[in-house]
């Protein structure tokens, strides 16, 4: 029921998107599982792959009040119902994959499973959710920033504070989740510090847009530390009770 002209103009939107702000940055043709990706959509919205301005478009009948991602909180909620604060190796460990490739099903059909009982599914599907986002967490514009300020504070939350309003809303709710997970008693359990945390979750909030090893290799480490200095010093109190 879909006129064919919609369905064109529709993925060429979301393949030109693709090209400019995407990972590949227009520097390779689409691949074929992008191309599937693009066609599909416009029949099967997902809430993984697409940008958060689109997530929350597609929220809006649903949950017409909610500020952030329903996926976003939902999944976090589950990782804590589930002890994840006090499971050893949380984000670190990788959920089952095919119990992660249902719960993803799932989720795109706006449901969470009664039956779960590990906590590293849900975790692991909210890692996959940040790091498919259509555009990064924090936008590449502010890339540069991030990695200049990644040993001062101030600075660094500065940054955080200029981003757009949703990235920013759901950078501050994702950081004020770690900061559950940083108290010494649950990382008594868990094994996974602010170090451990900063490493597992940088490459999902932030991308680097260079080919050059070198400069992978070291922006890596100034993404963890930009991470971790956000999960040390960045006030989120104003989040409580946010959804």
């Amino acid at each position: 029921g879909v006129a064919i002209s919609t369905y064109a103009k529709y993925c060429y939107n979301k393949l030109q998107k693709a090209a400019l702000t995407g990972a590949k940055k227009g520097l390779k043709k689409p691949n074929i599982e992008e191309i599937r990706h693009a066609k599909n959509a416009v029949f099967n919205p997902s809430m993984f792959g697409s940008s958060l301005q689109d997530i929350v478009a597609m929220q809006k009948e649903r949950y017409p009040d909610r500020q952030l991602p329903w996926v976003q909180t939902r999944l976090s909620e589950e990782v804590l119902a589930l002890n994840g604060d006090q499971t050893e190796g949380i984000f670190r460990v990788p959920g089952d994959i095919d119990e992660v490739n249902a719960l993803k099903l799932q989720v795109d059909q706006w449901k969470i499973p009664t039956g779960l009982e590990d906590p590293h599914v849900p975790a692991s599907l909210l890692k996959l959710w940040y790091r498919e986002l259509e555009e990064p967490l924090i936008p590449h514009e502010f890339y540069e920033q991030c990695i200049s300020h990644y040993e001062n504070p101030e600075a660094a939350i500065a940054v955080v504070h200029s981003l757009p309003r949703i990235n920013r809303m759901v950078l501050c709710y994702l950081i004020r989740f770690l900061q559950v997970f940083v108290q010494p008693a649950n990382v008594a359990v868990t094994k996974m510090d602010v170090n451990n945390l900063a490493m597992v979750m940088a490459p999902n909030c932030l991308r680097c847009q260079s080919d050059d090893p070198r400069i992978i290799f070291e922006n890596t480490r100034k993404e963890m530390s930009f991470i971790r200095v956000l999960i040390q010093h960045l006030d989120t109190s104003f989040m409580e009770g946010v959804l």
